[in-house]
């Protein structure tokens, strides 16, 4: 997935628990696990907004966007010399 979670990232600088986190947030363990290993689909603008709040960062600490040149990407128009 092209966006990658940094959430035990914060968690280290902050010195918290996935517990701790969880509950100061409001969301079970297991749920934060799912986000926190980046299997989670989506998250709510209201969670991320909590997740900020609790480790005092910003979203973009949390979220990152990185390219996963997978095979069968959409390919880059640019990158093709044969289209004008």
């Amino acid at each position: 997935m092209p966006i990658a979670v940094d959430i035990d990232v914060m968690l280290a600088k902050r010195k918290m628990s996935v517990g701790e986190l969880a509950e100061r947030v409001g969301i079970t363990p297991a749920n934060l696990a799912v986000l926190k290993n980046g299997r989670a689909k989506a998250v709510r603008f209201s969670t991320l907004a909590a997740l900020c709040e609790v480790l005092e960062c910003q979203p973009g600490d949390l979220l990152r966007w990185e390219t996963d040149g997978a095979a069968g990407s959409a390919p880059d128009p640019a990158a093709d010399s044969t289209m004008a």
